[in-house]
Formats: structure tokens, sequence, C-alpha cells
């Protein structure tokens, strides 16, 4: 087949317009394309190798020729049209939380999990994005040294909230600057120049909902529900990227110097390491790239067989849109679909 016929839901969204630039950055093979959103954004006009689409509403008839549909219009809309689209024909690859815990549905990290591909009833996970920059680094470890516990802090840009939280970090910056009073909408808290420990809601065992999904999207792509995982989550003033310090503690002894042979060598994964040139990932370096880097890999003085890392990846890149997108390309190369 030459091509494909792809779909878009939230097609003028942010991780939706990344979808686009990393189709064409990609020349993933469509022979079709239809951009999919609200009432609110249909009729605007989309750009896509110098062809302009016009944006429809997203209704229940929107799937009948669709091989393919990437979705990333949020839980709900997941919830109501993955379902029809998957009835009518399509796969439906879904960067939403709505199906990443159903039994049904595969979760899949390609670097980790392609195999669970195949298990697909229609309906296909993306994991959420502090979760899959963080096992594409640490998977390949747990393959050589069984990993038995995790402690998680990570440092989350605004940009995982969309594009009204880059906008509230802006214009705080600006009041901030002017002396002005700063105004808050879209956090609890000024998001400028202060952290929150807070990403979504609350549970009652008083961990966030975010730091939840971490815990069971990690067992359940490695397929290691043995792992014990604790995280804090935050949100940091900076605009993209994710930033994580994880503490991994392995069965068995690891040197940090196995560590970095393993993932110099892992898929997705580029190491910057050394402390002497002052060399480590840094969000304003990974944004827009496709890896998760690692860096400041040392000895965890804390306890017996443990190892720290650092590691940082465009949360709308890696940790939503190529990811999807890679998981079209295995299935294509695969002969899936």
């Amino acid at each position: 087949m030459s091509g494909y016929r792809v779909a878009i839901v939230g097609a003028t969204g942010r991780v939706g317009q990344e979808f686009l630039k990393i189709l064409e950055e990609r020349i993933f093979p469509i022979s079709s394309l239809s951009l999919f959103a609200s009432d609110k954004s249909a009729g605007k006009k989309v750009k896509y190798c110098g062809n302009e689409y016009t944006v429809q509403e997203t209704t229940d008839d929107s799937f009948k020729d669709i091989d393919i549909a990437f979705f990333s219009a949020g839980t709900d809309i997941s919830k109501h049209f993955a379902p029809i689209a998957a009835r009518s024909g399509a796969v439906v690859i879904d960067n939403s939380a709505a199906w990443r815990q159903d039994p049904e549905v595969p979760l899949v990290v390609p670097e980790i999990n392609p195999e669970d591909i195949s298990l697909h009833k229609g309906i296909i996970a993306n994991p959420n994005c502090s979760t899959i920059q963080m096992v594409v680094a640490l998977y390949p470890l747990h393959k050589v040294n069984p990993i038995k516990r995790l402690v998680i802090t990570t440092l989350q840009a605004v940009s995982g909230t969309g594009l009204p939280a880059i906008n509230e970090l802006n214009n705080q910056v600006k009041q901030y600057v002017a002396g002005d009073t700063i105004t808050s909408a879209v956090y609890p808290h000024q998001i400028a120049f202060n952290p929150i420990p807070e990403i979504d809601v609350f549970l009652d065992s008083g961990y966030t909902k975010e730091e939840q999904k971490m815990v069971d999207e990690t067992h359940k792509i490695m397929h290691a529900y043995d792992i014990k995982v604790s995280a804090t989550c935050v949100r940091v003033p900076v605009f993209a990227c994710h930033s994580e310090a994880v503490s991994v503690e392995f069965t068995n002894p690891i040197e940090p110097a196995r560590v970095r042979e393993i993932l110099e060598t892992a898929p997705g994964v580029i190491v910057q390491d050394d402390v002497s040139t002052h060399t480590y990932p840094l969000a304003i370096d990974c944004a827009g790239k496709d890896a998760s880097y690692v860096g400041r890999i040392r000895k965890d003085i804390s306890c017996d067989n443990g190892i720290v890392m650092w590691i940082v990846s465009d949360n709308i890149r890696k940790g939503a849109a190529l990811n999807a997108v890679q998981i079209g390309e295995y299935m294509i190369h695969n002969g899936m679909i």
C-alpha cells in the first residue's frame, strides 16, 4: 500500500500541530489526511506538506474512511470517539489518559514493548509524557539488572498543561518585570519563578494523579509490577521539556560506568555526562529533539545497588506526538495495518 488514510483529532492543539510537523519530517506514508477538532476550531486552515487543509468538526461519522487516527483532544473526547473510530475500522493511537489502564488496551513505548501492539482491539494508548522519557532510559538497564525501586522527582514544563499555561507563564514574567500585580488562572498559584508541587488532582493517598500515573504506567509498560515506585511531580516555570531526577535501586550492584555503557547503545537515549565540562542534559538544549537525554549518572550513596540519574526530554515531542507516530510506523513496517 502506497499510503494510509490518516486522521488527527485535536489537530489545532499543541500536540496536534506537533503530529503534523513530525509526520512531515518523517515522510509518513499518507494517501489522505483529515483534520478534526471541536466545533470552535472547525473551519480553521492548517498547512501540511505545502497544502492547505480545512479543520472539520469531530462527529460520529468522521472515521468511516480512516486507517490510522491520532487522538490528542482530551480524555472525554477520546472516551466518546475512540471506540466509534475503532468500530469504523481505524486504529486509534490515543494520547489522552482515557485508555492507559484499560486491560484491553496496550500501553506502548516502541523502544520497550512494541510486541504489545499486536494485542490491540482498535485502540492503542500513548503513555504519559513524564513516564515515556523515564522508561526509555530505565528499561535497557532493567533488562541487564532488574530494578527493585524507583524514587522520582519530576520538574515538568508548563507546555504539558497546554497553550493557556504557556501564555500564563509568559504573561506573569512580563507582569513581574513591570512590577504589576501577577494574575493566575491556569494554576492555583503563580507559576513564574515559583515551582508548584501539584500536577493533576490529589488522591486520597496524598499523591497526585500524575504521580500515580508514573507508578501504574511504569508497571504496565515494563511488565514489571513488582517494582516499587514513588514519585513527586512538580510544575516548574519552564516552557518546554520535562526534567527528572531518578534514584534507581537495582537487584545487583552496578557501577556508573556500566550504566553509561548500556545507555550509550540504547534506542532513543543520548548520554550527556561529563561533569568536568559541566555537560549534562538541559531543557533548553533538548527542546525539539527526539531522544531521552541522560546525565549526572552516579552512585546513590543512600542505598545498596543504587544509581541516581538526570533525564530530560521534550514532553510534547517524544512525550506525546513522536511516540504515537513511532507506534504507527511500527505497525506499517510490520504489516499490522
